[in-house]
């Protein structure tokens, strides 16, 4: 008898439960609804960057090879090695006893010609010379002049002279040998700046263009890093390691640095535009990366691509237009539609920095 009562009120209060749940309201994202607080800021924009590195090799600015123009006896040797000459300082001189002598020659038939010539000239009015004659005379003045010039060029030819200031190097040329035109004397460094040729990848050819900045490194620890500015590009790419050839040009007032040293080149190229979002904001579901935004109050979730990390940012691309607003604080509680509230002020101060808006 108490067991049937005692069901019979079970059963009773089990259907006023049911009853009462069927009738209360499902729960929804009523307009009234609460605002979730999230903190916010403004996407901003910044350039991609890749850093490239490689290794390079110095020239002088201007660089040369002396050698003699003619064959003959070194008479002096009127320099030390790594001195810094002048152009037209006479670094050799050879034996050139002969070739004085031929422009003395050369100069005195020149004279004598000429007095022939004018004697020529001043009785040609009266008829007493012929205008072939004449002409004769005029093109024995012409030879002799020509013939000054090259004893001039041979008595040259017998100094070994610097054709632009720099430094000399080392030299196996000794008094009273004899030299040739293989022979060669001595180097010439204009070292005032140097040239660092490196070999850029095939991928970065539009990109990396003259006027780029770059930082080279010596493999000596106790020598600083420079900065470089790439002069030119190569026209043509490697098909062998599909490389492309750039030469930077390194000031070296200091003359710290020698041709044929070695650098660690590295650059940083410079390629497109992306939003910059923090890396709290950047979230990863079953589709990829994504962020949350808001739209007039209301958080809305959209999937990007994410292009490149960076100290604290992430460089991200997607539907993006100017003052978007992401959240980076409160992502867990986000769901699409809800009503979002953050701090105006906060949000105003965010743009401040070192990074682009979109109006840039």
């Amino acid at each position: 008898m108490f067991r049937t009562k005692t069901t019979v009120l079970f059963a009773i209060s089990s259907a006023l439960l049911m009853s009462a749940c069927s009738e209360a309201p499902a729960p929804s994202r009523a307009a009234g609804a609460q605002p979730v607080a999230v903190i916010a800021e403004l996407l901003q924009y910044e350039y991609a960057n890749t850093r490239v590195e490689a290794i390079g090799t110095s020239r002088a600015v201007l660089s040369a090879e002396l050698h003699p123009a003619a064959s003959g006896e070194v008479v002096a040797v009127n320099f030390e090695p790594g001195q810094l000459v002048e152009k037209g300082d006479i670094l050799v001189q050879l034996d050139s006893r002969e070739e004085r002598l031929a422009v003395e020659l050369a100069r005195l038939k020149l004279e004598d010609a000429t007095r022939l010539y004018d004697r020529y000239s001043r009785s040609a009015n009266s008829g007493a010379v012929l205008p072939t004659t004449l002409d004769t005379a005029r093109i024995a003045v012409e030879t002799a002049r020509l013939e000054l010039e090259q004893a001039r060029i041979s008595l040259a030819d017998r100094s070994i002279v610097a054709v632009f200031d720099g430094h000399v190097g080392a030299s196996e040329v000794d008094p009273g040998d004899r030299v040739g035109p293989d022979t060669m004397i001595t180097t010439l460094d204009d070292r005032s700046f140097l040239l660092v040729s490196f070999e850029v990848p095939e991928a970065y050819i539009g990109e990396f263009a003259a006027g780029e900045t770059i930082k080279l490194e010596t493999w000596g620890t106790a020598m600083p890093s420079v900065q470089g500015e790439v002069v030119d590009i190569g026209s043509r790419i490697d098909p062998r390691n599909r490389t492309f050839v750039a030469r930077a040009r390194v000031d070296n007032e200091d003359d710290l640095l020698r041709p044929g040293m070695s650098f660690r080149v590295s650059a940083s190229i410079q390629g497109e535009r992306y939003a910059a979002a923090p890396e709290t904001a950047v979230l990863w579901g079953a589709e990829g990366a994504y962020i949350w935004t808001v739209v007039d109050g209301v958080a809305t979730r959209m999937p990007v691509e994410v292009i490149q990390r960076r100290e604290g940012y992430i460089l991200i691309d997607g539907n993006f237009a100017a003052g978007d607003v992401v959240v980076v604080e409160g992502t867990q509680r986000m769901r699409d539609g809800i009503s979002v509230v953050y701090d105006e002020k906060r949000l105003a101060g965010s743009g401040d920095g070192a990074r682009f808006s979109e109006d840039d």
